[in-house]
């Protein structure tokens, strides 16, 4: 299978998508937030497998800027600060096509942290009251 090559990138911010086509015909909207919590720098992704950082807070996440790297990636700068993964168009494509199962996949870890995906909510903790 010949390498992804994207023939137009968007972003929309007012619905914070990255909408991205290729040659082969595929079209992805990839809304910032899943781009930010995949994100394919060493502080999310670690440096080998297990050394994943999950990402919290992100839900209200924007793309400042997007920025081609050669001819072969994108660098994303977001709101919060974030800048450091290059996004490979190969990367691009696999996060376009496998959106959905990837999308549960963060949803399940989150729910499993207990935490939450609203900014300056780190995790959701029930109270629970002893009696005296």
């Amino acid at each position: 299978m010949a390498l992804p090559t994207p023939t137009e990138i968007k972003l929309h911010q007012a619905s914070r998508k990255l909408e991205i086509a290729f040659a082969d015909g595929a079209r992805f909207e990839l809304p910032f937030e899943y781009l930010r919590v995949y994100s394919p720098s060493a502080e999310v992704r670690g440096h080998g497998p297990g050394q994943e950082t999950l990402q919290v807070g992100k839900r209200e996440v924007a793309i400042n800027a997007a920025e081609p790297v050669g001819h072969y990636a994108l660098s994303l700068f977001f709101s919060d600060g974030h800048d450091s993964g290059i996004f490979s168009w190969e990367y691009l494509y696999e996060l376009g096509a496998n959106q959905e199962a990837m999308w549960a996949e963060y949803l399940r870890r989150m729910e499993a942290a207990g935490a939450s995906r609203d900014p300056g909510i780190a995790k959701v903790f029930e109270r629970q009251v002893k009696p005296q």
